[in-house]
């Protein structure tokens, strides 16, 4: 071994004990103002339709209101919590988290209304006028409310394959404006609120812990290191399959404390570009010196991108991402790559601490002529033993990992041919990049061949 790496089985059971312990924190979050609520009578003498649609609107905004600090836990991008799950799994459960989210908030609504109608004897219309024109905080909550549903639908797949990059981002960014407006109808009208002090007391402190975490970790310390390191483009060299690697060099470069596979939140300072980041993997083992990133061009921003001049200005905000030797627990190693998929798995090729014959390299390519940095990594694998696969042929039609050309007949000699390629496989930690759709159709065949999903590591090139 080049030098010394912890694997085995103990390293898998600590992280798993490490990430548990978190999931159990989250659960507490959520549950301790409901137990709170049920200890304090909560329950006691409801024995009236107001009543009972009083108590779940109490209930609805205690548990709203945690899930709601979870859901912008989960992408304040928290160091410890980014390095025990990944920026890709938190952001995924932060995804999923807010359709339940947004349920849970619509029923708030609705059960507030409905409990002050019947109180009142009037009917619902009349109620909810009466509380936009009694209440600002409450035209606050409603407006952050349709904030909240319009941040949900274009998260949705359909929705975001018909937005561009930039679009999804500023309306995402009005997510942050919807808690903050919302926030004050919950301390000067929430009976829960205004009855316990400490509840009261430990939501502001949650809220004054994720907006520090926000502030400090994506705002604050990524602007102010990059300057102080006056962070900027050193080389622009083009690459094969409208591909451009770009190098950033600067003062202490080093103290990026940057792995091969994770990635950086890339931000350059021109006048059209500077209010929005771009996620762009490291596509070699970082030096000293500089940081290297390699570009596709999807037909966005990311042409500009390939355009700039040596010498601008740049922010970088991590590094972020587990897709690296960190995790892994095995002495075999299959890294796997399509697209521009390649440029993570080009720099563990180059990092990994491993033997000859420790590490297998499978590149998915349309066209081996025009492969991004296929010659880089040919010249790796020859220089450390790896052993390096090329799939060649366009894209199949039938949605699996393989082209058409080497696709095997029938779905369950698919993974077969991953044993084929790969021998010591179902002993490797595998590490795969590349866009979702083939992705999901590796992992597909990885799960068939028994591969447990703690030993594989997956970087999907989706937002």
């Amino acid at each position: 071994m080049e030098k010394p790496i912890v694997l085995g089985s103990g390293k898998l059971l600590q992280i798993q004990r490490t990430r548990d312990s978190i999931q159990v924190l989250g659960i507490f979050v959520v549950l301790a103002p409901v137990v709170a609520f049920l200890l304090n009578g909560g329950l006691v003498g409801v024995d009236s339709p107001a009543e009972w649609f009083n108590v779940l609107n109490r209930l609805t905004a205690l548990v709203g209101t945690s899930l709601l600090i979870v859901h912008m836990l989960l992408i304040a991008r928290i160091p410890w919590l980014e390095k025990t799950f990944g920026l890709d799994r938190t952001t995924a459960a932060h995804k999923k988290l807010g359709k339940p989210l947004l349920y849970i908030l619509i029923l708030h609504f609705i059960t507030a209304v409905i409990s002050y109608s019947i109180t009142d004897a009037t009917d619902a219309i009349s109620t909810l006028v009466s509380l936009m024109t009694s209440y600002p905080d409450v035209l606050q909550a409603l407006i952050s409310l349709a904030l909240f549903i319009l941040v949900t639908v274009t998260s949705i797949r359909i929705a975001r394959r018909k937005l561009s990059y930039e679009a999804w981002y500023i309306v995402h960014l009005t997510s942050y404006v919807a808690v903050l407006i919302a926030i004050p109808h919950q301390f000067n009208l929430g009976s829960d609120f205004l009855a316990e002090p400490l509840v009261a007391l430990y939501f502001a402190f949650l809220y004054i812990f994720v907006f520090v975490n926000l502030v400090w970790f994506r705002l604050l310390t990524p602007i102010i290191y990059s300057l102080r390191s006056n962070l900027r483009v050193v080389d622009v060299v083009p690459d094969r399959n409208r591909t451009t690697s770009i190098y950033v060099g600067g003062n202490g470069v080093s103290k990026l404390g940057a792995q091969a596979g994770q990635f950086f939140m890339f931000r350059v300072l021109t006048p059209s570009q500077w209010w929005r980041p771009h996620p762009f993997s490291v596509s070699a083992n970082p030096s000293k010196e500089t940081v290297r990133f390699t570009i596709g061009n999807r037909g966005d921003d990311t042409a500009k991108l390939q355009r700039l001049r040596v010498g601008t200005k740049v922010i970088l905000e991590g590094p972020y991402g587990i897709f690296s030797e960190v995790k892994r627990t095995r002495r075999h190693v299959t890294l796997m790559a399509a697209g521009i998929g390649v440029a993570p798995v080009r720099a563990l090729a180059e990092s990994l601490t491993s033997n000859p014959g420790d590490v297998t390299v499978i590149y998915r390519v349309n066209d081996r002529k025009e492969a991004a940095l296929l010659a880089e990594l040919t010249e790796i694998c020859e220089n450390r033993g790896h052993l390096l696969v090329v799939i060649e042929g366009p894209r199949s039609k039938s949605l699996t990992w393989l082209p058409d050309s080497d696709n095997p007949a029938n779905e369950r000699t698919e993974h077969a041919r991953l044993l084929e390629i790969s021998p010591d496989i179902v002993d490797s930690d595998v590490y795969l990049c590349g866009p979702s759709g083939w992705s999901n159709s590796v992992v597909a065949n990885l799960r068939k061949l028994g591969i447990r999903k703690e030993h594989i590591h997956v970087e999907e090139f989706a937002w």
